[in-house]
């Protein structure tokens, strides 16, 4: 088996672009994978990917760590954020063909599952609503108040668990940080009169504040039992400062995509719960970082914020390791994002049910992704 052709899909999100692998061999199988990215360098990423291409065509489509290796070395010059996130995208597609050709889901190629179903919450709980609703065709947040609505639907829908963020302050890194403390404050608080106490609730801040911004505002919520505050920092020795300088499990990963990269921050312990995308780090290195994590007895929490291909990959990578704490994906989105696949994921009272077909268990659905093509102002 050989690899044919390396091909870029685009897809309109909504709110930004959907950024696809296309693995072609020459036995016919086709491999999937997402390397999405909503915050402007899809320009890059295509580059990026046709360059990667060369380093791949011709060879064995099976040879994963192989060729994740020639991906990286081609790009050692360059590597940052845009080259890994392109070698991520293709190498979930080498994955997707590698099970497929064994006719056995991915997990199966590491011992079987380790869980049948995974726990899930609900990521970005509010945000789209009061940004973007009406291009996603959602209902609209317009006010402190409809956050108690939105509880209720989590808590109607099964959910055992969402993460939220800064809301109602217009650009959070804009405001002032009185503003955005004393906002974060009411979203909390009403999510949490509107889910119970069973309900957890995790903060993502991003990268929205300075080390003592962050950390005044995990004092601030501190009495609010969060199940995590959620950070993504560049500096270990700064994320620690601020895990022990708030009584909130601290959590952070989500900018790191190499097990080095983690590593540091392992190993001075600067977080509590490792994020991990696999739409940022591909398949392979996401196990590494999950090994990695587990020897220092961190458990991760995998998160996909895209397209339903990416939850499928993230469920394989929940399924085939020890240490996974919950899983998160994005419940809102673009109208047709249940239409762009074949498989759209289970959720039966906050467990995402594991997929059972080969390879990742999901394909794209061309036909309707060509419906929906980016425009190229978005993202």
């Amino acid at each position: 088996m050989k690899i044919t052709k390396v091909e870029p899909i685009m897809c309109d999100s909504a709110w930004g672009v959907w950024i696809f692998i296309k693995v072609q061999t020459d036995d016919g199988v086709t491999g999937y994978g997402e390397c999405s990215d909503h915050r402007g360098c899809t320009y890059g990423l295509l580059g990026c990917i046709k360059d990667l291409e060369k380093a791949i065509i011709g060879k064995d489509p099976r040879q994963t760590e192989q060729l994740y290796a020639e991906m990286y070395k081609l790009a050692r010059q360059a590597l940052g954020g845009v080259a890994l996130k392109a070698i991520a995208g293709i190498d979930c597609a080498l994955w997707d063909i590698k099970a497929k050709a064994l006719d056995v889901p991915l997990y199966e190629l590491f011992g079987g599952p380790q869980q049948t179903k995974l726990k899930v919450y609900w990521g970005h709980c509010g945000l789209y609503r009061t940004r973007i609703a009406d291009l996603m065709k959602i209902p609209h947040v317009k006010k402190m108040d409809d956050l108690y609505d939105l509880g209720k639907e989590v808590v109607k829908k099964g959910y055992s668990a969402l993460k939220t963020n800064i809301m109602f302050t217009g650009e959070p890194s804009e405001a002032a940080l009185r503003d955005n403390i004393d906002a974060m404050k009411q979203i909390v608080s009403i999510f949490r009169e509107a889910v119970g106490p069973k309900i957890e609730i995790a903060v993502d801040l991003n990268a929205t504040f300075n080390n003592n911004g962050f950390i005044s505002m995990g004092k601030a919520l501190e009495q609010y039992d969060l199940m995590w505050l959620e950070i993504d920092s560049p500096s270990p020795e700064a994320l620690r400062q601020l895990k022990d300088s708030v009584r909130i499990p601290i959590c952070s990963g989500g900018i790191l995509c190499t097990s080095r990269a983690f590593n540091p921050f392992l190993m001075k312990r600067s977080m509590d719960i490792a994020m991990v995308e696999v739409g940022g780090c591909g398949f392979t290195e996401a196990r590494k970082i999950a090994a990695l994590a587990d020897v220092h007895e961190i458990p991760i929490t995998p998160y996909n914020a895209v397209s339903h291909l990416s939850t499928f990959m993230t469920a394989q990578l929940c399924a085939s390791v020890p240490n996974v704490n919950i899983m998160g994906m994005d419940v809102d989105g673009a109208p047709w994002k249940d239409e762009i696949v074949t498989d759209v994921p289970v959720i039966k009272d906050g467990f995402l049910q594991l997929p059972r077909k080969p390879g990742i268990g999901c394909e794209l659905n061309e036909k309707e992704i060509a419906k929906h093509p980016w425009d190229g102002h978005r993202g």
